[in-house]
């Protein structure tokens, strides 16, 4: 496994490089507020949307019009104008089982290898819906799990399909994440920490990386 980190003025155009430059055919978006701008801009550009199949590393138990939804998010920034594969989770039904059999429909019956897993930090070091000392940072034969949040139930992938995935990009901003970065970096004990893809790439701003 390699990390590199890098520290940019401009996230959203780096993270677009390197998605144009890597030209995955499969790839696992996340969720949040920080790869939206990302999304907006990477819609803009040409690419084989209709060979690319897109997952999603999590979802909030939420339907898909809901202001929580990943996948709204996804859908209004990027993916109502890519003309991707998208395989979205349904946060209306939360079924894990069921988007399983989606990876498998796709990946066949081996652990899923995405070329690219797009990925954020929290400020306590989660990662897709991977929170500090949860039973699923623990799961070792399952691909997606169901989680309980105080806010939402919540859909993941798990850390052997994350870890299995040819690159895993993390996207971080903020002063807030400082020291979830830092520990990240560091490969602390934090959920984030534990995705060992061969190649664990870290693209962040200044400002949570003053360095």
């Amino acid at each position: 496994m390699t990390v590199e980190l890098v520290v940019v003025p401009d996230l959203t155009v780096e993270a677009c490089n390197r998605f144009l430059a890597l030209r995955p055919r499969t790839v696992a978006l996340a969720g949040g507020s920080t790869p939206r701008p990302f999304y907006e801009r990477l819609a803009g550009y040409e690419f084989p949307w209709p060979q690319t199949e897109v997952f999603f590393g999590d979802e909030r138990c939420v339907p898909p019009d809901h202001p929580a939804s990943n996948y709204r998010m996804a859908n209004e920034a990027l993916l109502s104008k890519a003309p991707a594969r998208v395989h979205r989770m349904a946060g209306e039904i939360c079924d894990a089982p069921g988007y399983e059999d989606e990876l498998t429909h796709v990946f066949g019956p081996e652990l899923p290898v995405f070329d690219l897993v797009l990925l954020g930090l929290g400020e306590d070091g989660h990662t897709a819906s991977l929170f500090p000392g949860d039973a699923a940072l623990d799961e070792k034969e399952r691909r997606v799990v169901r989680v309980q949040r105080p806010d939402f139930g919540r859909l993941t992938l798990t850390l052997p399909v994350l870890s299995a995935a040819k690159v895993a990009m993390f996207l971080v901003t903020g002063e807030s994440r400082r020291d979830a970065l830092r520990r990240l970096v560091e490969r602390d004990d934090i959920p984030a920490a534990r995705v060992a893809s061969d190649k664990v790439v870290i693209v962040t701003d200044q400002a949570a990386w003053p360095a």
